[in-house]
């Protein structure tokens, strides 16, 4: 599974960011190409340190995320049109070119970091590794960018 912390993988996704504008749409979803640019900064930010997510979730929910959590960081491809938690939905409109550039500098501060060992705990799905926030976060934007065609 590619990481976000290869050097490799980490170009690829800035080239790919770089092939949209303002006008490309979704192939499926809500989103506009900026709405999306804002979505994909929520999930690094957790990552980093920089946002906590308040939202509450009960036992039988736990449980349920343990489960899933394989998919997070696995080779297996997300479905299309998954919910979201209600701190990564974006329903403003947002300015495409400030959302692009604070996108890429939250890659790479992400990127940045992978040397780090005191990780955040996951509000919804527990801990992860090094590795496993990497798989993560590259599989998330992954989704996404093919959301929009790149």
């Amino acid at each position: 599974m590619k990481s976000l912390f290869n050097a490799d993988t980490h170009k690829e996704i800035l080239e790919r960011i770089e092939k949209l504008n303002e006008n490309t749409s979704a192939n499926w979803g809500k989103m506009s190409v900026g709405q999306m640019l804002t979505h994909c900064q929520k999930p690094l930010e957790v990552a980093n340190g920089n946002l906590q997510l308040n939202t509450k979730i009960g036992f039988l929910k736990k449980l349920m995320f343990k489960f899933f959590k394989p998919l997070m960081y696995n080779d297996k491809t997300w479905q299309k049109n998954l919910a979201t938690v209600k701190e990564f939905k974006i329903t403003e409109t947002k300015e495409f070119n400030q959302e692009k550039s604070k996108l890429v500098n939250v890659i790479n501060e992400f990127s940045n970091i992978k040397d780090k060992s005191n990780w955040p705990k996951h509000p919804f799905f527990g801990n992860f590794n090094t590795e496993q926030w990497g798989q993560m976060q590259y599989k998330h934007l992954d989704h996404h960018l093919k959301q929009f065609g790149v």
